[in-house]
């Protein structure tokens, strides 16, 4: 069914609104024997004659809703145009044996179409992503009535009524206020602003092909100046300044002291002398 009634053109909003807008004022609204009997068709035959009627008659009411979100900066023919995907989804859940009118039971659908729209393109980064934040994004929106931070009293009022902690407000009215900035530059920036755009002092020089190649050379002919300078020392030495510096678990002065059957500080001195011969050998390499 869904496949069809996107079909039908006055479900999607064109380049003129008004005309639109006025179009779908022109349908009648269905009296309540004519709504029971087309969903009746739709519900117990799969009529989906009866279910294009249905949506076409309610296009008007979805239009009404969709202007109370108009505060949110997104454009209005989207904002109807997803309401009217709500739409679409009650008319096919809709259970004419309840007793209730389309009207009634088509507005949670079609709030909730809109709400998720507004979620997801009112800001670069998702403002509200529990169940929790969402409400308190769109209960928040109606509470500020100016443009200014809420005093005290007011975030008090406001977590009251909402059943959450005064921090949780404050949190929310933050997310709220902030804006998205561009990542680059805008084509219109003089030379004063421009390199106050992100793109300039968040760029991650590290990552440069030049320098990453450079530190791995730099790295590799380190390392094999070193394997070569320690091969050079004798095996005593070697084995020192292995346990010193190379292993995890570093050796103390007094633990190869009593290795080798020498004092600690005679260790300490065979350490600083295999040391300076290191240094001295990859010295003379890069000479």
């Amino acid at each position: 069914m869904s496949k069809q009634l996107l079909a039908v053109d006055m479900t999607t909003p064109g380049a003129n609104l008004e005309a639109y807008i006025s179009s779908v004022s022109t349908i009648p609204v269905l009296t309540v024997e004519e709504e029971r009997a087309l969903a009746e068709r739709l519900h117990y035959e799969n009529d989906l004659e009866a279910a294009r009627q249905l949506v076409m008659s309610h296009l008007r009411f979805v239009v009404h809703i969709a202007k109370s979100y108009s505060g949110y900066g997104l454009a209005q023919g989207d904002l109807i145009q997803e309401g009217n995907v709500g739409l679409m989804k009650a008319v096919k859940r809709f259970d004419p044996t309840v007793g209730v009118r389309l009207v009634s039971f088509a507005v949670h659908w079609i709030k909730a179409e809109i709400h998720e729209f507004i979620l997801k393109n009112w800001r670069i980064v998702k403002i509200a992503t529990t169940k929790a934040q969402r409400k308190m994004f769109f209960n928040l929106r109606s509470a500020k009535k100016t443009l200014s931070w809420f005093t005290n009293d007011e975030v008090h009022n406001v977590a009251k009524d909402l059943g959450v902690e005064p921090k949780v407000v404050r949190e929310m009215e933050g997310r709220l206020s902030s804006v998205d900035t561009s990542f680059d530059a805008p084509v219109d920036a003089d030379d004063e602003s421009a390199p106050n755009a992100p793109v300039f002092y968040l760029e991650d020089k590290s990552a440069d092909p030049a320098s990453l190649l450079e530190q791995s050379n730099w790295t590799q002919t380190s390392n094999s100046r070193l394997h070569n300078a320690l091969a050079d020392l004798d095996e005593r030495s070697q084995d020192i300044l292995m346990q010193r510096w190379l292993h995890e678990e570093k050796a103390t002065l007094h633990d190869l002291a009593d290795k080798y059957g020498v004092s600690a500080e005679r260790i300490r001195q065979l350490e600083k002398n295999a040391m300076k011969k290191l240094k001295t050998a990859m010295e003379d390499e890069v000479a």
